[in-house]
């Protein structure tokens, strides 16, 4: 126990944790991380990003790097201290992606000295190697979500392939806000923990 004799209790009880979930595969190691961590990640995603609907995607995401990750954690550091790295990166990465779509080609945009510039983007279409990858990627998503019980589907295909907002599927399914973001929350890890036993990249 010296390797992690100078974590806190919270330190060493998570890094055993994390060993039951390498060494014997334990989905109720995975779940318990989860649950320590999910509402401080999110919260500090919130912050970062000032929108409810990605911050829990965020969230998501954050757990699966970390996750397909896990056996690169050392306990040099606190679990805690290498997911939250893993969640701000991720979350950081996201915010420069949504930077770059978020300019207009039409109008470019303005500097910090209120000079507009005019830029050019490359042509949106997809060559056809990257237009195949894409399909290939959709199929075998489709492939898993189509194991997914009946309403967990519904939900993820209603907000991940119509891509509508969690307004319009509480609206559409005549079901309370919290209980599509509560039940497309579970979709996601029923839908991480198939793609992790696949064993495929996303």
């Amino acid at each position: 126990m010296e390797l992690i004799a100078h974590l806190s209790d919270k330190g060493q009880y998570d890094y055993q944790l994390v060993q039951k979930a390498l060494q014997a595969g334990e989905q109720k190691a995975y779940a318990e991380l989860m649950e320590r961590y999910r509402e401080p990640i999110y919260f500090m995603l919130l912050k970062m990003v000032n929108n409810k609907d990605d911050a829990e995607d965020l969230t998501i995401e954050a757990f699966g790097k970390a996750f397909k990750r896990l056996d690169q954690y050392t306990p040099q550091f606190a679990f805690s201290t290498w997911l939250f790295k893993i969640a701000t990166n991720n979350c950081i990465d996201y915010i420069r992606r949504k930077r770059i779509k978020a300019i207009s080609i039409d109008h470019g945009f303005q500097s910090d000295d209120g000079e507009t510039v005019e830029i050019s983007i490359k042509d949106a279409v997809l060559d056809p190697a990257e237009a195949m990858q894409k399909e290939e990627r959709i199929h075998k998503m489709r492939q898993i979500v189509d194991k997914l019980k009946p309403r967990y589907r519904r939900l993820v295909e209603m907000r991940y392939f119509d891509e509508m907002a969690y307004e319009e599927i509480a609206e559409e399914l005549k079901l309370p806000l919290g209980t599509v973001k509560a039940q497309l929350f579970r979709a996601r890890e029923f839908l991480f923990q198939m793609m992790k036993n696949t064993r495929e990249s996303y």
